[in-house]
C-alpha cells in the first residue's frame, strides 16, 4: 500500500459522513491518505500527536473538520509545518456559523485554508490538497486539468439541454 499523503482528521466519527467528500476526491484522483478521529478538546494529547508526526510519516497536507466550536485545524496547525485545511462542520443549533467562525478566525502566523461548510467544503478540501501536491506532481497536474476540462463540459451540456427544453 502506499504511504499516505494526506491525512483527514475529523473531531467525532459522527464527521465521517461530511469528510466522506475529501475522502472521495483523493480517490478520484489516486492520492493515498489516512483517516482518523481526535479531538481538540477531548484528546488534545491525540490531535498534538497526530500533527507533530505527520511530517515523519509522510503527510504533505492535513484536512481537519469539525463542528461546534472547531478548534482542531487550528489546534492542529499549531503543531505543524505542514498545510491544514480546515473544514466547518455544521453540527449545532447555530448551523455552522461557529465552526466556520472559529475555523477562518486564526491569529497570523498559524494559518489554516478554510472551506465551505459541510460536504461541499470536504470536496473542495480534497481538491486543494490534491491542487498542493500537483504543484510538485505532473501527473496529478494533468489529472487536475482533466477534471477541470470534465467540469466544464459538465456546464456546457446543461447548457444545451437547457436550450433544448426552452426553444419555442
Amino acid at each position: 500500500m502506499n504511504t499516505p499523503l494526506v491525512g483527514i482528521i475529523m473531531g467525532s466519527d459522527s464527521d465521517l459522513k461530511t469528510m466522506s467528500g475529501a475522502s472521495e476526491m483523493l480517490e478520484k484522483f489516486a492520492v493515498p491518505y489516512e483517516i482518523t478521529v481526535a479531538s481538540a478538546h477531548r484528546s488534545p494529547a491525540r490531535a498534538k500527536k497526530y500533527a507533530s508526526s505527520a511530517r515523519e510519516r509522510g503527510l504533505k497536507v492535513i484536512i481537519a473538520g469539525a463542528g461546534g466550536a472547531a478548534h482542531l485545524a487550528g489546534s492542529l496547525a499549531a503543531e505543524t509545518t505542514l498545510p491544514v485545511i480546515g473544514v466547518p462542520i455544521n453540527a449545532t443549533p447555530l448551523n455552522g456559523l461557529d465552526a466556520l467562525l472559529a475555523t477562518v478566525q486564526m491569529p497570523a502566523g498559524v494559518p489554516v485554508a478554510t472551506m465551505a461548510l459541510d460536504q461541499p467544503g470536504a470536496r473542495n478540501a480534497g481538491i486543494l490538497a490534491v491542487q498542493i501536491l500537483a504543484v510538485s506532481d505532473e501527473n496529478l497536474n494533468r489529472k487536475l486539468d482533466q477534471y477541470k476540462t470534465e467540469l466544464a463540459q459538465g456546464v456546457e451540456d446543461k447548457a444545451e439541454r437547457l436550450k433544448s427544453r426552452t426553444r419555442v
